[in-house]
């Protein structure tokens, strides 16, 4: 029996990247207290959010696999998360500005049915532009991204303030690594093509 598939995910962005791949899934809401642990580094948070995001609703979808992701952005251990308003947005692009950034996603694939959950971790290097200060004010007039760690938006007007990408996965950087998830269903039995 085939199990249904869930994105455990509000992320409009990773709904749209699960799409591409054409399996039949549906979405809920993990709820999931997102807050770091004392000394938790950004890689080991954004993996411990993946699992639990998917673990969180395998009560309400007990035979099926569930997809968790979960995605930090970070400079020398620090994270940039969603910025929620403008402010905080200039303030993270300016400290942004000129540096490399590990956008640094945490995918899980739990096998209500079983037990098992399989976790991949998939970095996404990023190299910002010196951007000016209306530079700045510009892209987040025309994208306002207060809700993308790092307060940009590759797959959109966000390109034109980045300089490099370096990563195995260019939608992992959007939230969802295709490539990885790929994997982690072939490994439960789902053909995707």
């Amino acid at each position: 029996m085939t199990q249904p598939i869930i994105l455990a995910s509000t992320s409009p962005y990773r709904r749209e990247l699960l799409a591409r791949l054409g399996l039949p899934f549906a979405v809920a809401n993990p709820q999931t207290d997102e807050t770091p642990l004392p000394d938790e580094s950004p890689e080991s948070l954004a993996l411990r959010l993946s699992e639990a995001k998917a673990r969180a609703v395998a009560s309400e979808y007990p035979d099926a696999l569930i997809i968790g992701s979960d995605q930090v952005a970070t400079v020398d251990g620090k994270i940039y998360g969603k910025p929620g308003n403008h402010e905080r947005a200039v303030e993270q692009l300016r400290t942004l500005s000129g540096k490399t950034v590990n956008f640094f996603t945490g995918l899980c694939l739990y096998n209500a049915r079983t037990g098992l959950a399989e976790v991949r971790g998939v970095p996404t290097l990023v190299g910002f532009r010196h951007l000016s200060d209306s530079e700045i004010e510009n892209y987040l007039r025309r994208e306002p991204a207060y809700n993308c760690a790092g307060s940009a938006k590759s797959e959109g007007l966000g390109i034109a303030l980045l300089s490099s990408m370096q990563g195995d996965d260019p939608n992992a950087l959007v939230g969802l690594p295709l490539i990885a998830l790929c994997d982690l269903l072939r490994n439960q039995g789902v053909s995707v093509l």
